[in-house]
């Protein structure tokens, strides 16, 4: 089939092999003009010496856009409002960075005069359907170009054997023996020997968190403040979002929270097996629901959750930009505007239990609550629930004993 005419693309580029290779590839195959562009979302890769390594390649030009604090303000701190957990186990640190990468993809698309886009996802995962979904909502107008689907190579061997043919700058490594994503909100492991499903991880691939053995004896309590949903602090002090998270970072890795290891079902139609570090996300998605608990309407709440499924499942699938995610969305946010308080944590040997939680805008009656009568008699009057059990047991059957 005829490769369509294209005069410039906007290639996402890391500067790895395979990235190195797509820049060559598709000066060489479409005669084109190659623009690289690289998001820095948190993945603590060295990007000095980026852009002269893209042009020593071919590139024309190198744009890289540091996106941390809107990766985590516009992205993250969304899901945390909504508790989005895919399967109820993943907290979608990858699935939440491919939608504001590709966003930036085609702002810099367009400002540099590009009529295609490319990527490096391969065509058995999720991110070519997160990157491309966002390409068609945001810039339908772009062509997209996906190497992993359309060219002859098959392999890392094959990818080094066409770098050395261009004389492609790349440094050779040692194959790690699994893939690794890494940004602000987590580190994925996938691939190679975590294949097997019934193989457990080794000890030395774990960046951000310490095993439960080698955490501290002693245990850390955090005191994270929430406004309108949203995490503003740390122990008082207010930080950005980029800088909030990775605060919990630090604090809940050297404790050893944050370790998932699952086998989920990708939008494509396969099984997978990942392995997850999210020390900081863990630990806001457990203080948030504490101020939940004492913030949040019964009902809202109850809401809220019943669309979490369903707003992960979308996150997930690459279809942050669709019409029905604006919808979810706009529940979630109206069910936050009381959700102002702290949480306070405790983390200890790779687990995590609340302690407190304090609001000033606080649903939590403890006169109402508490199992001693003063002051409670005139807002809750315990007589009464005899006729309200009587009330909800008319609509059950009759079951002989």
């Amino acid at each position: 089939m005829a490769r369509p005419k294209v005069n410039r693309v906007c290639l996402a580029y890391s500067g790895g092999l395979d990235t190195s290779v797509i820049l060559r590839w598709l000066i060489e195959e479409y005669d084109c003009e190659v623009v690289a562009y690289c998001a820095d979302v948190g993945q603590e890769e060295e990007l000095d010496g980026l852009p002269e390594k893209a042009k020593a390649t071919g590139a024309v030009d190198c744009v890289i856009r540091d996106i941390r604090e809107e990766f985590v303000e516009d992205f993250v701190f969304p899901a945390i409002r909504g508790g989005a957990l895919y399967e109820g186990t993943y907290l979608l640190g990858t699935s939440l960075a491919r939608p504001v990468i590709a966003k930036h993809h085609v702002e810099v698309a367009k400002a540099t005069g590009c009529d295609a886009v490319a990527h490096g996802a391969t065509g058995k995962g999720n991110d070519q359907v997160r990157f491309e979904l966002t390409f068609r909502a945001l810039a339908p107008e772009l062509h997209v170009i996906a190497p992993w689907r359309d060219w002859d190579l098959r392999s890392r061997t094959d990818c080094m054997t066409y770098a050395q043919k261009y004389d492609i700058p790349v440094t050779a490594s040692i194959e790690k023996p699994y893939s690794m994503d890494r940004n602000l909100l987590h580190i994925s492991y996938e691939g190679g020997i975590l294949e097997d499903p019934w193989t457990a991880p080794r000890e030395d691939m774990f960046i951000l968190t310490n095993s439960a053995e080698e955490a501290p004896e002693t245990p850390a309590e955090v005191i994270i403040g929430f406004e309108r949903g949203t995490p503003v602090s740390v122990d008082g002090e207010s930080l950005s979002p980029a800088s909030l998270l990775h605060r919990l970072n630090q604090i809940a890795g050297e404790h050893g929270v944050g370790r998932v290891d699952m086998v989920e079902n990708r939008f494509v139609g396969l099984k997978s097996r990942g392995v997850y570090e999210t020390p900081g996300g863990t630990v806001l998605m457990a203080a948030h629901r504490a101020v939940e608990s004492i913030t949040l309407d019964r009902e809202v709440m109850h809401e809220r959750d019943r669309l979490m499924p369903r707003f992960a499942e979308l996150i997930y699938n690459g279809f942050w930009y669709a019409p029905e995610m604006d919808f979810i969305r706009a529940a979630i946010e109206q069910s936050q505007k009381n959700v102002t308080g702290d949480a306070r944590v405790k983390l200890y040997k790779g687990g995590l239990q609340i302690t407190g939680r304090r609001s000033p805008v606080s649903l939590y009656d403890e006169a109402m609550s508490s199992f001693e009568d003063a002051g409670a008699a005139d807002t809750y009057v315990q007589a009464d629930a005899t006729g309200f059990i009587q009330l909800q047991g008319l609509r059950l059957p009759k079951v002989d004993a």
